[in-house]
């Protein structure tokens, strides 16, 4: 008997959307039609040829009706597209009575949380959010270190990801907050999920910087004390990795300790989407604290350099 299941993918011109086109092929599985209003998805031969592909959302929406009516009804959908706008496709796919896989940030404001699961409960269907930090074996050795330790330790965390971005970056939706969600929500929510899984749920937040291109702040959590840098900038690439030709630098120090995981990230949404299909998917449930504390950081006032701040704020322009 097979059982494959069915996607669709909306976004499939993205950059992360190879991903999941590789994750839904590796899990055996079958990619029925995408959508995108961009047609440069020439990528679509190295996985799935066959699929269906539509430019227009109307008829992509018509079409995953057409095969719902006929007996071929999509299993899971698939959403790579911007962020402001996961809420809207996340409930097409539970009104088309199809599970959701979406990528992170799930949604830019907690109430919209609350929503979808109001429409997962009519729908009986679920969200699935990508967390694939979590699923990293550095990570969940760390986790297992911390469940280990003192029920009353705090840990001190230093938190550094810089990833720098030439001049389309400011012209194209990340760099509108209100379609990104601006650089924390945008380049750290991934982030703050695992340290909020990790160490407990924020207790105080604070924001010393926000700037387009960075934003750094302080995070008084359950188990840890972070300190947090964020930027899109080169100059704030310690020289070393320049050296090295990076555009990349990411760094998590415990207890003043760095903790190596800059490699085992490539089969991650393989492996994300191997246990979604488990029934063990990370859910809105899975959300809500990270998407709380980036909409906290996103509107908060910065205090500038007092408290207990990240240094790297001493160097940035």
């Amino acid at each position: 008997m097979d059982d494959s299941k069915t996607f669709a993918l909306i976004g499939v011109a993205g950059y992360i959307a190879e991903r999941h086109l590789r994750a839904i092929k590796d899990t055996g599985n079958a990619l029925a039609a995408a959508l995108d209003k961009f047609d440069s998805v020439g990528i679509m031969d190295s996985y799935f040829p066959n699929a269906d592909f539509f430019v227009e959302f109307e008829r992509f929406d018509r079409h995953i009706d057409k095969l719902r009516r006929k007996g071929r009804k999509i299993d899971y959908v698939s959403i790579c597209t911007p962020n402001y706008l996961h809420d809207a496709h996340i409930r097409f796919a539970l009104k088309q009575q199809t599970d959701a896989i979406c990528e992170k940030p799930l949604v830019l404001n907690p109430w919209n949380v609350d929503a979808l699961m109001q429409i997962e409960h009519e729908t009986g269907k679920k969200v699935n959010n990508i967390f694939q930090l979590r699923l990293h074996p550095a990570i969940i050795a760390l986790r297992e270190k911390v469940k280990m330790a003192k029920s009353d330790e705090i840990f001190d965390i230093d938190l550094t990801y810089i990833t720098a971005r030439g001049n389309w970056y400011y012209t194209s939706w990340k760099a509108d907050v209100e379609k990104s969600g601006g650089v924390a929500t945008n380049i750290g929510i991934h982030f703050f999920d695992m340290l909020i899984w990790i160490f407990g749920k924020v207790e105080k937040n604070v924001v010393n910087l926000m700037k387009p291109r960075k934003a750094a702040g302080y995070l008084q959590l359950e188990h840890a004390n972070v300190r947090w840098f964020l930027s899109l900038d080169f100059n704030d690439i310690p020289e070393k990795a320049k050296l090295k030709g990076q555009r990349t630098y990411r760094s998590i120090k415990v207890n003043n300790k760095e903790i190596e995981f800059s490699d085992g990230f490539t089969d991650l949404h393989t492996l994300s989407y191997k246990e979604i299909l488990l029934g063990k998917g990370f859910g809105l449930e899975d959300a809500k604290h990270s998407i709380k504390t980036v909409y906290d950081i996103r509107n908060a006032k910065p205090v500038g350099q007092k408290g207990d701040y990240h240094p790297m704020i001493n160097n940035t322009k």
